[in-house]
């Protein structure tokens, strides 16, 4: 019988993943690893739902050389480690739905096709989500995959927040603000209602402050506007991504540095942010720890970013209720959390030290007219959710023939 559901998270050189198991409707995780130095170095890692390593070793050529021979790996890997376990279908995350996709949609070839055309929209990450899809309907026809987007939460935004002022013609094909992160979104919003519900129909501005950064305005759950734009180049600067730029310096790039395309996106992507204005590293960690003037100044400028955008944001919404940080820096530095809420102190935000130092959930005071909040992220159960629910569906529909 099928209980259980694969979770595959696809970069350029690595595969992470996590087992759900749906025993009794249960969303339990039984193991999470990762397959990094795919096409190098591979290596295999998997941990089991105490957090014990169940595996640990380098992976051959032929084992790791690419997505192919990854997943066939996984997959006889699964087999033993589940026996008698069989998978009911895979969740990949899909960077990059389109206007087209507002929920997880089940995957086959017209929608690998039309999610193709999406690539020159996030050229760092489709192609890589895509692969292990491609692989497995080369393998195991008959395998369920569901795709599940970061832009289909934000797909609940009015047309002002999306546009961009250029002649509408351009919206028409295409080029509007589409948002990111929308799988950690939606995750947030499903918690509110339990860890802060005096908030959760309210207006909340969600801060995920990770390697990739980008905040996103809730108005009763639903998205409403978003930092990140037609790329994940958009709004707040990132560890290596640049965040919001006069679109004037991109063309002062080409004609006076003699950049191409490639060059300048290089530049953009993995050479500015963090890393880019300290010379130092994209890593909070590292930045907050060195006494390098520059390390300082990103750290400055990315604390500035951060509370201009969240106000602007608040703007949007015409108020705040609450702030959420989520995501690997807004979960664990309280320093960042601090300096972020001293800056937006006049929306209303009255931190209580202690509770941010301690993590909180609520780390404002109780008198706090804006409350404050860290809700720890978890993108692979929300695909594994949505995963769930299209099965269901599929069932129901197969119920009614």
């Amino acid at each position: 019988m099928a209980d259980a559901i694969l979770v595959i998270n696809a970069g350029s050189s690595s595969l992470k993943f996590q087992v759900f198991s749906l025993d009794d409707g249960d969303m339990a995780v039984r193991f999470r690893g990762l397959i990094d130095g795919i096409g190098t170095r591979p290596n295999f890692a998997v941990k089991n739902a105490e957090g014990a390593t169940v595996l640990d070793r380098p992976l051959s050529a032929a084992e790791g050389g690419g997505p192919a021979a990854c997943l066939a790996f996984l997959g006889g890997w699964l087999r033993e480690a589940t026996a008698g376990s069989q998978l009911a279908g895979v969740g990949h995350r899909v960077v990059h739905g389109g206007a087209r996709y507002s929920a997880p949609v089940r995957i086959d070839a017209q929608v690998l096709a039309e999610l193709e055309k999406f690539v020159p929209l996030a050229p760092l990450h489709q192609p890589h989500n895509l692969a292990p899809i491609r692989a497995l309907m080369a393998s195991q026809p008959n395998l369920l995959q569901v795709a599940c987007f970061d832009t289909a939460f934000h797909r609940t935004q009015p047309i002002e927040a999306e546009l961009f002022a250029l002649p509408k013609h351009f919206y028409d094909e295409g080029v509007l603000r589409y948002g990111f992160h929308g799988l950690s979104y939606e995750y947030i919003a499903s918690q509110l209602p339990r860890i802060a519900p005096k908030i959760a129909d309210g207006r909340v501005v969600v801060a995920h402050l990770g390697s990739g950064v980008s905040m996103a305005a809730l108005a009763g759950g639903r998205s409403v506007g978003t930092t990140m734009g037609f790329t994940a180049l958009d709004g707040c600067p990132m560890g290596t991504r640049c965040g919001r730029l006069d679109p004037g310096v991109v063309l002062y790039l080409a004609r006076e540095h003699g950049m191409n395309v490639d060059e300048i996106e290089t530049l953009l992507y993995k050479k500015s942010g963090l890393l880019g204005i300290s010379g130092v590293s994209n890593d909070m960690r590292d930045l907050l720890e060195s006494d390098a003037p520059d390390a300082k100044l990103a750290v400055d400028y990315f604390v500035y970013r951060i509370a201009c955008e969240l106000g602007s944001l608040a703007a949007g919404m015409g108020g705040l209720d609450g702030i959420v940080f989520t995501a690997g820096v807004g979960e664990n530095s309280a320093v960042i959390r601090k300096r972020i809420c001293e800056r937006v102190a006049w929306l209303g935000v009255d931190l209580d030290a202690s509770a941010n130092e301690s993590g909180g959930p609520r780390i404002s005071r109780a008198g706090s007219r804006v409350s404050a909040w860290v809700i720890p992220t978890n993108e692979e159960l929300m695909i594994a959710r949505q995963t769930q629910r299209v099965l269901a569906g599929i069932a129901r529909g197969a119920a009614k023939v």
